[in-house]
């Protein structure tokens, strides 16, 4: 099912209004915030009136593309979230991009490599993507390394324009990605550690 995932230590599944406290909690930490707004948080009535209907919209299209939240399975605690859409700009049909927002105590844990080659698998397995992407920060070296560790590769740096100014934003932007057909190659490689 498209709104329920699981790996060994995660449950993924859809977002509901009750995770509003969840959200806001995780877009109030600074150092969470840190490469995406420069540390200031989403305010509450944002994620209850735009932000939470716009993720749960995925669910009712059925699609299987979505946003997901991330619960620990020994203690069932909010981590976070991971998402898999469609190409934004709609000029890659055949392409979706990978995302992830994890609260500060799960990081360097190895969960956003956990929730992110799940989503890649269920993205090329069962969606039929050819192409999935992330993009983030060049400075921003954790992310660049969950990406690599869930089997992206740098495909190039560029500048995007964001609304908000941040330190280290004049480095640009870098995209990792993985197409099906290395995906492949690599699930069936017998050194494979997926």
């Amino acid at each position: 099912m498209a709104g329920y995932l699981e790996t060994p230590r995660l449950i993924l599944r859809q977002f509901s209004a009750d995770d509003v406290d969840a959200l806001v909690e995780l877009d109030g930490d600074p150092a969470v915030m840190r490469y995406i707004t420069g540390g200031r948080a989403t305010p509450r009535a944002e994620i209850r009136d735009e932000v939470l209907p716009f993720w749960m919209a995925y669910d009712e299209r059925g699609e299987g593309y979505g946003f997901w939240a991330a619960i620990d399975k020994a203690t069932g605690d909010f981590l976070g979230w991971f998402h898999l859409r469609p190409h934004p700009g709609g000029d890659d049909p055949r392409g979706a991009e990978l995302g992830y927002r994890l609260r500060r105590m799960a990081w360097g844990r190895g969960y956003a490599t956990e929730g992110s080659q799940a989503l890649i698998g269920h993205g090329f397995a069962g969606l039929g993507a050819e192409r999935i992407y992330a993009e983030t920060m060049a400075v921003n070296a954790a992310s660049r390394r969950v990406m690599e560790k869930a089997g992206l590769r740098y495909v190039r740096t560029f500048r995007a324009d964001w609304p908000d100014r941040i330190p280290g934003d004049e480095e640009g932007d870098v995209e990792y990605a993985l197409t099906r057909a290395d995906w492949e190659a690599t699930c069936r490689s017998p050194r494979s550690d997926r």
